[in-house]
Parts: structure tokens; C-alpha cells; sequence
């Protein structure tokens, strides 16, 4: 597939990050998820962009280890805008260098709800049920036809969304300093980037208080009191909570330590369920 023409990348520069996309998962962690493999998926297209700028360099690689998750075999869509983003970033020193994140952001409810939705739940069933039933008749092009089936259109996929997200990221940017909308893309990708980081909240954390207050036909748990005041809004507090610890310099480990000790607390007391 051909690319928009560019001042500083090749064809070779993407098909560089389209392999290193493979690895997308390889180092997947339970603290920002997809970020390492983002980051190494990208870094031959950032070092040819900021060859002669070490100090762009550093900051491009900060900023692709954020939190990053999305379904694998759509993550070279986003990988291409963030690439055509990372030049326009180099080339207009005007550039706001934080829509890069945000669009990324933006991007990871939509894709990886449309990815799972295809790839996991089904175009898999679809290659184990063929795959399967011949296996089970002891036909070798069982297993030959999952891996065909399944692979064949995630590893397009993941060939042409690179390319389609670099050529329409290249053709919009371009357009969009042209006429001066970067302010309302930028403001309007920051507000639904948090807008799905607050549903992930409520949708990935989960904190449920089944212990009760007042007795008989009045009791009342404390689950229910909270969600009176605010649905989800105990999940939402306790993310907030590990939200002050990360700003207070805590590691990691020590947060992952005390949500475990407080898990464990809780369901010892009755307090959490």
C-alpha cells in the first residue's frame, strides 16, 4: 500500500513499525498495559523523524509509555496518526504536542470495542468451529484452516490500518493547521479522551460494600448508600485514592501491595464483597 508522500519517512520506516507491532502485547503490564510494545512499535519512525534532536526523541518516547490499551490487531491504526502526528510535531514547531496523546487516547474505547466485538467474538468462533469440526474427523487442514481463517485478515489489518491511519493522519493534520482547527481538535480530543478514561473507571474498577447499616426492614448496605448519592461513585473515589498515591511518588508494587492487603481486609471483615 503507498503512503502520502513525507519530508522525512519511507515506506521502509512503517513497515519497520508494522513488524515490530507483532510484539504489541509482549510486554503487557498490569500498570499501563500496552505501553512498552506502543513505544517500541513506534521508535524506528521517531528516531528517523527526531534524528537531529535528542531532547524531541526523549520527549516522544515519554510520551508513547502513557497508558495505552486497545484490541492488538487494530493498534497500527492509531500507531499510523501517531506517526503522521510525531512529524507534523517536528516540522511546525506551533505543533501542540499534547493532542498526540490525547487523539490516542480518543481512540482506544472505539477501536478496541470494534476489534473484540470482530476478532475475539467473531471471527475466532468462526475459525474454532471450522477448524474443530475437522480436527474432530482427523483432518489435518483443521488446525491449518483456525490459523488461516483467524490470521490471514488480522495480519491485513494490521498491514493496511497502519498505512490508513498514517496517510488520513498526514492528509487531516495538514488540512486542519491549514485552517485553523487545531485548537477545537485538540480541546475536543481531550474531552472525550477523558470522557473514556472515565468510563473505563466505572466499567474496569470494581468495588462493591455488601455490609449493612440499621437493622431489620430498614437495614440499608453501604453499596446502596453511596450509589443514592452518585451510581459508581465508591469505584471512583478508590481510583482516586491510588490516583494521590502515584502523585505522592508511591511505587508501583506498593500500591499493587496495599490494594491487595486492603482486598483482603475487607473480605475478612465483611466490609468489601
Amino acid at each position: 500500500m503507498k503512503m502520502k508522500s513525507s519530508k522525512i519517512l519511507t515506506k521502509k520506516d512503517l513497515m519497520a513499525t508494522f513488524w515490530r507491532s507483532f510484539t504489541m502485547e509482549w510486554a503487557w503490564n498490569y500498570e499501563r498495559q500496552m505501553n512498552l510494545g506502543y513505544a517500541f512499535s513506534i521508535m524506528p519512525a521517531i528516531k528517523k523523524i527526531y534524528k537531529d534532536d535528542d531532547k524531541g526523541l526523549s520527549k516522544s518516547l515519554k510520551r508513547h509509555l502513557e497508558f495505552f490499551n486497545v484490541t492488538p490487531w487494530l493498534s497500527t491504526f492509531p500507531l499510523g496518526i501517531s506517526i503522521a502526528m510525531e512529524e507534523q510535531n517536528y516540522l511546525n514547531s506551533d505543533f501542540d504536542e499534547e493532542s498526540i496523546n490525547n487523539v490516542k487516547v480518543a481512540l482506544m474505547g472505539p477501536l478496541s470495542g470494534l476489534g473484540d466485538s470482530f476478532f475475539w467474538g467473531t471471527l475466532r468462533v468462526i475459525a474454532t468451529g471450522i477448524g474443530t469440526s475437522l480436527a474432530l474427523q482427523g483432518n489435518i487442514l483443521g488446525p491449518i484452516l483456525f490459523l488461516m481463517i483467524f490470521n490471514i485478515p488480522a495480519i491485513l489489518t494490521r498491514y493496511y490500518g497502519l498505512f490508513i491511519g498514517y496517510n488520513i493522519g498526514a492528509s487531516f493534520i495538514d488540512k486542519v493547521q491549514k485552517t485553523g482547527l487545531m485548537d477545537r481538535l485538540t480541546y475536543g480530543a481531550s474531552v472525550l479522551g477523558l470522557s473514556v478514561v472515565g468510563a473505563m473507571v466505572a466499567t474496569m474498577v470494581s468495588l462493591k460494600m455488601p455490609m449493612k447499616i440499621g437493622t431489620g426492614s430498614d437495614a440499608q448496605s453501604i453499596q446502596k448508600i453511596f450509589d443514592g448519592i452518585v451510581p459508581g461513585i465508591l469505584p471512583l473515589l478508590f481510583t482516586a485514592f491510588i490516583f494521590y498515591l502515584d502523585k505522592k511518588g508511591w511505587k508501583a508494587q506498593y500500591i499493587l501491595l496495599l490494594i491487595a492487603a486492603i482486598g483482603i481486609f475487607g473480605a475478612w471483615t465483611g466490609l468489601l464483597g
